[in-house]
């Protein structure tokens, strides 16, 4: 059911006066909502940016990825949550900012096997909320449908903006399927805890996404606590390969129990308006690489010696053989760093034992470049000092 025109006018007005503001990406159906906010007066204080992307080729160029499916609520989820983040780089950072983004299966000019059927989704600093409409086939035309999905999208991006409005399931008949679900930060670190995710992309606002198109370039390690010379390595790291690095912090070590939900989050805080981080569940370089595909990982020395060395395999010389091809395979790679090992001596590549069949892997990078000789286990060891 449609509502009368002051009413909805209302709506859209109430929209534009919330304080927030909104960027849109829709494809296969529904972009008229962009319409319906401009056609009332005061949307240049609510709308940022609004996209189509409607061809496959532009979809992809927009997430970063291509989908395995244009119209899920998994794409809508990761529009979303796109549209926020290209939307924050825009406006100041104490701005409430909604990404919202819908994507349908509408009539076409060819008979269609699935449903007819929407999915928006919208992406807030407290999480994601998204709904799913399937609407009864031959019951509207073209224009009935997109008229529907044009206002269930304004519907649900004022549910985002925090005005009072009726369900997009308002629009639908008592016969057709409508359902809604939401997943808050906290229940996303929770599930990748919990083994319901392998990865969880953190952005420098602190927003996070489940399927944010997999970084370059990735610094691991605990960061516990990060310091100067972790910024540092990340800054010559994206130099070296001119493309930004994300952190990487896996919450499963090989032979230390899971990290708190407590501890994640403390260490998260570290990176808030800095640099972006990726949650994972990968503690081992064939593991991230897996999740990776053609990354490269920034490492020290002393990480890339046990890389190459069997008894960390176990004294298993062909496991490590068989860790390092998955890896090659997957195009991962490594930029290695010098670093001081326990004895207090300067460690390089140079001094490492690579095996000619994975020389490519490594790269250095030089002394003059990069030198730090900080480490964490040093700052936790002076705390200790510094407490007792």
């Amino acid at each position: 059911m449609n509502p009368p025109d002051n009413a909805w006018r209302q709506v859209i007005a109430a929209v534009h006066a919330s304080g927030r503001k909104a960027a849109l990406a829709i494809t296969g159906g529904g972009s008229g909502a962009i319409g319906e906010l401009l056609r009332v007066p005061g949307g240049s204080r609510l709308l940022i940016d609004a996209q189509v992307p409607y061809d496959a080729a532009a979809l992809a160029a927009y997430l970063g990825f291509a989908p395995a499916q244009a119209c899920s609520a998994e794409t809508a989820v990761a529009m979303a949550q796109s549209a926020r983040t290209r939307a924050a780089g825009l406006v100041p950072a104490d701005t409430e900012v909604v990404g919202l983004a819908a994507t349908a299966a509408l009539v076409s000019d060819r008979p269609r096997r699935g449903e007819h059927r929407f999915h928006i989704a919208y992406a807030t600093a407290a999480g994601v909320t998204r709904c799913t409409g399937v609407m009864a086939k031959g019951r509207r035309d073209r224009d009935a449908e997109e008229t529907l999905v044009s206002r269930a999208i304004v519907l649900f991006l004022a549910r985002a903006c925090g005005i009072a409005a009726s369900s997009p399931g308002s629009l639908l008949d008592a016969d057709e399927e409508y359902a809604e679900a939401s997943v808050s930060t906290a229940d996303m670190i929770n599930q990748l805890l919990g083994g319901e995710h392998d990865r969880v992309s953190v952005h420098p606002d602190g927003q996070m996404a489940l399927l944010a198109p997999p970084p370059a370039v990735l610094l691991p390690g605990s960061f516990n606590p990060v310091h100067d010379g972790h910024v540092s390595l990340a800054r010559i790291a994206e130099d070296v390969r001119q493309c930004p690095v994300a952190f990487e912090i896996s919450v499963i070590n090989v032979d230390k129990p899971p990290l708190a939900r407590e501890t994640v989050r403390r260490r998260l805080a570290q990176f808030a308006w800095k640099s972006p981080v990726e949650l994972t569940r990968a503690p081992t370089f064939v593991e991230k690489s897996r999740l990776f595909p053609r990354a490269t990982f920034v490492i020290g020395a002393d990480t890339a010696e046990r890389l190459v060395a069997p008894k960390y395999y176990a004294d298993d010389e062909q496991r490590m053989h068989m860790a390092l091809e998955e890896i090659g395979r997957a195009g991962g790679s490594f930029l290695v760093a010098v670093r001081v090992d326990a004895s207090g001596r300067l460690r390089a590549l140079s001094d490492i034992r690579v095996p000619r069949r994975y020389a490519d892997l490594f790269t250095e990078i030089p002394e003059h470049r990069f030198r730090s000789d900080l480490s964490s286990t040093k700052i936790r060891a002076g705390w200790s000092v510094a407490a007792g």
